[in-house]
């Protein structure tokens, strides 16, 4: 019987749901890696970005379902019995240990993700990291391409190269603008009419198409990255409460109670 100054945690119960829930979440991970992000390529000849956001979404969330589930079924019980509290306190005490289990399982594959950096959304998350370090470097080159451009570009073989390498830096800063510039725009077209020979409304027409479609690109990947933030979110929001749920089925169960 617990004493009128005894916790009613029982930390054993929870951190033996949490290592479950947490050892579950990576198993998941490693099998939506392997099954789902295999299959699906948000890239040219595969789903569309917003698909490829959602499917990783619904992931999440079975994941989190899953994983919480059992953690907190498992917290539930194997936790001690309290005799000396209500039926009401009862339910409150499960759903609490089986939330901080959950909280617990969530900070540790945290921690394990970022340690190993070998899932992923590990590997997500450098390839972010990469992208942003990069976004400075890619403005200074533009800036340096600025600088140097000459009035008229070079059409001679030796300067395609760089001109090929000027375009990529002045489309990747159009699509961190949002907009190309006027000056940009006349300097495309005059590049790409000298280079191919349209005519100069052809040209820029084409110059138009390829800065719609570098931003619209563009776009996308901001929104199925934001898509996948709230995802996030809402799966740990989920199995919040399906861990505390669980905890509450499971301590009914280990205290002889019939679950309807």
């Amino acid at each position: 019987m617990n004493g009128p100054t005894s916790s009613a945690v029982s930390w054993p119960a929870v951190f033996a749901g949490a290592v479950i829930a947490a050892s579950l979440t990576l198993i998941l991970a490693a099998l939506g890696a392997g099954l789902g992000f295999a299959a699906l390529s948000p890239w040219r000849g595969g789903p569309s970005a917003a698909a490829f956001t959602i499917t990783a979404g619904i992931w999440l969330i079975v994941t989190q379902w899953l994983s919480a589930g059992l953690g907190g079924y498992v917290t539930g019980r194997l936790r001690i019995r309290w005799a000396d509290a209500d039926d009401d306190e009862v339910l409150f005490r499960d759903t609490a240990n089986g939330l901080v289990a959950w909280g617990l399982a969530s900070l540790a594959g945290a921690l394990l993700l970022v340690a190993a950096g070998s899932s992923a959304i590990g590997g997500g998350t450098r390839l972010a990291e990469s992208a942003a370090r990069a976004l400075p470097e890619a403005a200074r080159a533009y800036d340096a391409d600025l600088l140097l451009r000459r009035p008229s570009p070079e059409t001679g073989a030796a300067a395609e190269p760089d001109q090929r390498g000027e375009v990529l830096r002045i489309l990747a800063k159009d699509a961190l603008a949002g907009a190309l510039p006027d000056e940009d725009r006349a300097y495309l077209v005059h590049l790409v009419a000298a280079r191919t020979g349209l005519p100069q409304q052809e040209a820029q027409k084409r110059v138009d198409e390829i800065s719609d479609q570098v931003k619209q690109a563009a776009d996308a990947a901001r929104k199925s990255a934001a898509a996948f933030s709230l995802f996030g979110a809402f799966s740990m929001l989920i199995g919040a409460f399906i861990a505390a749920a669980a905890a509450a089925v499971g301590g009914r169960q280990r205290d002889g109670h019939t679950v309807r």
